[in-house]
């Protein structure tokens, strides 16, 4: 059921990464990102007090705020990066640089994945790559998606450390502080954009919240280094949407990718 919940997580945040990044070439990244991060906490504050109606402990809360700091900024980051036209860069360096990050704080905090989930952690890597282009040129691309790739890993870490029995709390926590963080940027320059492009960002924002809460329900089931792996999926979902969706052409490496990701996926489960 976590590896379940995990792949779902995956498909969310790849149509949100696709739809957002799409929103990110047609008006301002900043807009996009803090207005998305308003719809975020609309919906983890109603799913909160829907689902979970226990006082959750300060702790749990302060796991969620960090988790929001580390996902605020890796938004932004993203965004700024899919607004330069730079996806075929930002997007591996941040899949692939969390995995690595993620899965290795993951073991310093007493994960022991099995022989078959190692491999299909040493897979996801490369495949990520692969299916996002296999390529890495130097400026602004990868240093967007090094900093997104640190968000992304704060975002899963310390979502994972909450306790089980804290429900949705940490989720809306966490867009509180994701909120707070990109609030004097957009002081500075408030958005201004129309209703339906802004509609457009909040429900963008609001499937990025469904997708965290899916992944917390998941690292409660699985093993965080396996959970944040499975999670990370995400890029091949962009692919598949640009296959289907705007008849882009895949290459002999993003089909390489793609199979890989799939194995990653059954050897990850089975582990």
């Amino acid at each position: 059921m976590g590896a379940l919940l995990a792949l779902a997580s995956a498909v969310t945040y790849g149509i949100v990464d696709f739809t957002g990044g799409l929103l990110s070439r047609r008006a301002p990244f900043r807009a996009v990102t803090f207005l998305g991060q308003l719809g975020g906490l609309l919906l983890a504050a109603a799913a909160a007090l829907l689902l979970s109606p226990h006082v959750p402990a300060p702790a749990d809360c302060a796991w969620g705020a960090l988790s929001g700091v580390g996902s605020g900024l890796a938004m932004l980051f993203l965004n700024r990066g899919l607004s330069r036209g730079a996806m075929s860069v930002v997007v591996p360096v941040s899949a692939v640089t969390s995995v690595a990050l993620s899965v290795l704080c993951g073991v310093l905090l007493g994960d022991r994945p099995g022989t078959v989930a190692w491999a299909g952690i040493a897979v996801t890597a490369p495949a990520l790559w692969l299916v996002a282009g296999g390529r890495a040129e130097p400026g602004t691309g990868v240093r967007d998606g090094l900093v997104a790739s640190a968000g992304v890993a704060v975002q899963y870490l310390a979502l994972g450390q909450a306790g089980a029995d804290s429900g949705l709390w940490p989720v809306a926590a966490g867009r509180v502080a994701a909120v707070l963080v990109l609030l004097p940027g957009a002081l500075r320059r408030p958005p201004r954009l129309r209703p339906r492009p802004a509609c457009a960002c909040v429900l963008v924002g609001a499937g990025a919240a469904l997708g965290l809460i899916l992944y917390l329900l998941a690292a409660h089931r699985q093993m965080l280094a396996v959970a944040v792996v499975l999670a990370s999926l995400y890029p091949a979902v962009p692919v598949i949407l640009g296959l289907a969706l705007l008849h882009e052409r895949i290459t002999p490496r993003q089909t390489v990718g793609l199979v890989g990701a799939a194995a990653a996926t059954v050897l990850l489960t089975l582990g």
